[in-house]
């Protein structure tokens, strides 16, 4: 391959992955064509695409980006898997495709262009971001749900109290009456 194609390649491959931070790398060696179309099908049903890409001219195309930590990781038969929903959910779709799919391999992948790499397997098993959003909206309203229950609780208990002695002394009101 002469070197003008592999730098137009190369450009193409970087103009692709552009502002694009996360992704998985898996192995497709062996998938049949049905395999391949189910899987390029379930992927771009969450918004997610595969490509299969040549790791000399990934390498070149991935340098000084985001991606840069999966350079040394593109060994052997390789793809990528990148999308909207980026990180744990890619992650898991891939890992459900893995089961249904046997020839599938999931080898690294990298999230939010931080420089430690994860298996796409362990990924799969973190908290995505809405769950963590999630989370630290409870731990914040935590704490304010349960002083607005302790007042209530305490309100309600004066009001009993005032209730209580409001009884009374309409009894004995009654009583002085009669």
């Amino acid at each position: 391959m002469s070197k003008p194609l592999k730098d137009a390649m190369a450009r193409a491959l970087r103009d692709r992955y552009e502002g694009v931070d996360s992704a998985c790398v898996v192995d497709l060696t062996g998938l049949d064509v049905a395999g391949t179309l189910h899987l390029r099908r379930e992927l771009k049903a969450n918004r997610m695409g595969v490509h299969v890409v040549k790791n000399a001219i990934a390498r070149r195309a991935l340098v000084d980006s985001p991606l840069q930590p999966l350079v040394d990781r593109l060994t052997g038969p390789s793809a990528l898997v990148v999308g909207e929903p980026a990180g744990v959910e890619i992650a898991r779709v891939l890992v459900r495709l893995a089961k249904e799919l046997k020839h599938v391999g999931l080898k690294e992948a990298i999230v939010e262009g931080d420089p430690d790499l994860v298996s796409v397997k362990d990924l799969s098993q973190m908290k995505g971001r809405t769950e963590l959003i999630g989370e630290a909206i409870m731990l914040v309203a935590s704490p304010g749900r349960a002083l607005a229950g302790c007042l209530a609780s305490t309100q309600g208990k004066i009001a009993g109290c005032l209730k209580a002695r409001i009884e009374e002394a309409e009894k004995a009101e009654t009583a002085e009456a009669a």
